[in-house]
């Protein structure tokens, strides 16, 4: 699954259950057989709905600083942050919610077994992880935040290998999470200012990071839950009772969101729709393809992710920079080693 930026597959970047052991791909092979003629099969479908699914996940953080500027959100407004965030996160609930259902031609309702699975995720993947993730883009550009976010797929692999027990540390995994991090490091201490001269913020760079490990924890979880639970019930839910409890806290901070512009409702429900519609169609994807096939597509999305920051937020003088370059490099080719299939 994944993770990521946004959705708790990673749903960006919980990749490790995408890049599980060869139980998951032997069965994912079965449902190959039984699949073949599904247009998701299809080699070029798989290619450009896995970009689009990655394109939408990079979106979110510009989308998420135009939403401060469109709602007028200061960066000191914690309370309205959280509200914002809660909005988005109930919204999304209700349309993955909707979007399975439709999928699977039955009504989700959840297991009363797995009401702990779901609140035990939605504090994880939605509470905790977007709480820092909205405080880090009110502090730090949406360029390296892109970039700093894809460090929760490699979290997981050392929560996977060593909090969880799901795998072995392999030579393949090492190498690609070690790459990995050097370019989230790079990107943390590099750019206009060093390290020692401000570059990296406990409310920027430090909250993102904490937000990428809340991912990979939630990740992982969902690795254990859905043995037991539809994955899409869990994130659906988690995402709406995590939505709910963020604009209750949010409300009683004293938090509110002003319309300043005729975009701010368009672009909330378009928010919500990043985190629903990538996680939808990323867990067709997998249903019909071999797991390696999809997930090595994933590091597409801090690309997309510095991408559209460059272009919707005029931040292409830091996506150019060559600390910029090399740590997108990094990061990017360290989630393609991690999810490679082994030959």
């Amino acid at each position: 699954m994944k993770t990521g930026n946004d959705i708790s597959f990673n749903v960006v970047s919980s990749t490790i259950s995408q890049s599980d052991s060869s139980e998951s791909g032997e069965k994912t092979n079965k449902d190959l057989n039984s699949n073949k003629k599904s247009i998701w099969t299809r080699l070029p479908i798989v290619i450009l709905t896995a970009i689009f699914c990655c394109t939408l996940w990079g979106s979110a953080s510009p989308a998420i600083k135009i939403g401060y500027e469109l709602f007028a959100i200061a960066p000191g407004d914690t309370p309205s942050r959280i509200l914002f965030a809660g909005t988005r996160f109930i919204i999304a609930g209700i349309m993955v919610i909707v979007f399975g259902s439709i999928l699977q031609k039955k009504v989700l309702i959840p297991k009363k077994s797995s009401i702990l699975y779901i609140l035990v995720l939605a504090c994880f993947q939605t509470i905790l992880q977007y709480i820092f993730f909205y405080m880090a883009l009110a502090f730090t550009s949406g360029v390296r935040g892109s970039i700093i976010n894809a460090a929760g797929s490699f979290f997981s692999i050392l929560l996977a290998v060593y909090a969880f027990r799901f795998e072995k540390l392999s030579v393949r995994k090492a190498a690609g999470m070690l790459i990995g991090f050097l370019g989230v490091f790079l990107c943390v201490t590099g750019g206009s200012a060093s390290f020692l001269e401000g570059g990296f913020s406990i409310q920027g760079e430090g909250a993102m990071l904490i937000a990428a490990f809340a991912s990979a924890v939630a990740g992982c979880f969902i690795k254990l839950f859905s043995q037991k639970e539809n994955p899409v019930i869990l994130s659906g839910y988690q995402f709406f009772i995590g939505g709910i409890v963020m604009s209750i806290v949010g409300k009683l901070m004293g938090g509110n969101l002003t319309i300043v512009s005729a975009g701010s409702i368009p672009l909330l429900v378009y928010m919500a729709f990043i985190s629903a519609g990538a996680y939808t169609l990323w867990g067709v994807l997998l249903k019909y393809n071999p797991v390696s096939t999809v997930t090595v597509l994933g590091f597409v999305n801090p690309v997309m992710g510095v991408i559209l920051s460059a272009i919707f937020l005029h931040e292409g003088a830091e996506a150019l920079s060559i600390y910029t370059l090399i740590a997108l490099v990094l990061v990017s080719l360290g989630i393609y080693i991690i999810n490679k299939k082994s030959k």
